[in-house]
């Protein structure tokens, strides 16, 4: 497999999208309220979390009208199956992601079904790729939708036919994969071992839970220093700001002067993506729209189970409703408890280790061959 042609090497050919895709319509379908019991994905215009912004039930779905309230379609217009392609058209437009259950979305979303062969999770890979090369040609303003779709072309690889080459597509998304695994396991398996050794713990419906000011929790709150754009000199120290994204990290940058970097510490998104917490392992810049959470006693365990609660302030506020230094200092968190009545750390840190190691050696059986 590791032999495999290089994409240069092979023959491509241009097709239009509805000779390859039977293009179907999203749904004109407005979100249900919130379910803590779904499980089947609402497909939206967005371009994180593999399109997925909310998981409901079917009940849900079914209850659900097409502006929330009047006659009701019915569910068979609503649902799509899986083992498809949804493309964004509005919005985010251009993103693709491969559905491989059940699904329903908007109509900023149309679901592509391959014709005249068998999808599966390689081969769609290969499609998004080339997919997501038409984003270039819309923008907000300018929608793919389905009249736009039926009249756009896409570039394949072919077979000695000059058919699309499904069996290419498919080992050569399966090539890069294994050969990305190989590169990855051996730094997995580090980690595995630093969590291998943890103590049984109870649930946490089970354990008990109190509240805490955030200042008790940790000594040191300071907002980061404000550094314009323009102020920027490239280089390789993360700076941290207000994103939801990639741990906070909006940039690189080698600035020493009117700048203040943090280390080993949670960064809180003060204002933007409020409430957006991360646990920063290395030393960073931080942006005034960053606070520093830091409690020198605690390790990275601690700080990562303590960083999911903390999020859960982006519920509290908004993009106009910032957590200044004087209400973070008012703010409370809920933490698991000793039988002092005390935050229970040692509860945190093995919580963290469990699910980690679990999570970890799930994935390594699941990529490795015959595993």
């Amino acid at each position: 497999m590791n032999s495999i042609m290089d994409l240069k090497d092979i023959q491509w050919a241009e097709f239009m999208f509805i000779d390859i895709f039977d293009i179907k319509n999203g749904f004109y379908n407005k979100k249900p309220n919130p379910s803590i019991n779904g499980k089947i994905p609402f497909i939206g215009a967005t371009q994180n979390n593999n399109g997925i912004t909310e998981f409901y039930t079917l009940s849900d779905i079914e209850n659900n009208s097409k502006v929330g309230y009047g006659k009701n379609e019915d569910i068979g217009k609503k649902m799509f199956n899986g083992n498809c392609i949804a493309v964004t058209n509005n919005g985010s437009v251009g993103f693709a992601y491969y559905q491989k259950t059940d699904f329903t979305c908007s109509h900023d979303v149309n679901p592509l079904y391959l014709k005249d062969y068998e999808l599966n999770e390689y081969i769609a890979k290969f499609l998004i790729s080339t997919i997501e090369k038409q984003r270039v040609c819309f923008e907000y303003a300018r929608k793919w939708r389905p009249k736009r779709m039926v009249k756009s072309k896409i570039l394949l690889p072919i077979n000695e036919k000059s058919e699309p080459n499904y069996s290419f597509m498919e080992l050569y998304i399966r090539s890069k994969e294994a050969n990305t695994f190989e590169k990855v396991k051996k730094v997995i398996n580090e980690r595995i071992e630093k969590v291998t050794v943890y103590k049984d713990i109870v649930a946490l419906n089970i354990k008990e839970w109190d509240v805490f000011f955030f200042n008790e929790i940790f000594p040191e709150i300071q907002r980061g220093k404000r550094l314009k754009k323009e102020d920027h000199i490239k280089g390789q120290m993360p700076y941290v700001s207000s994103s939801a994204l990639n741990n906070g990290i909006d940039g690189f940058i080698s600035n020493k002067n009117s700048v203040r970097i943090f280390n080993n510490c949670l960064s809180l998104a003060n204002s933007g993506s409020v409430g957006a917490t991360f646990y920063q392992p290395f030393k960073y810049v931080a942006s005034d729209h960053v606070t520093k959470l830091e409690n020198n006693k605690f390790n990275e365990f601690i700080y990562l189970f303590i960083s999911t609660i903390a999020k859960r302030l982006s519920e509290k506020y908004s993009f106009n409703r910032e957590i200044n230094d004087q209400r973070i200092k008012r703010e409370k968190i809920v933490l698991p408890i000793d039988e002092d009545g005390q935050p229970d750390y040692d509860y945190m840190e093995n919580y963290i280790k469990k699910i980690e190691y679990e999570k970890l050696t799930k994935y390594i059986e699941i990529k490795t061959p015959n595993g």
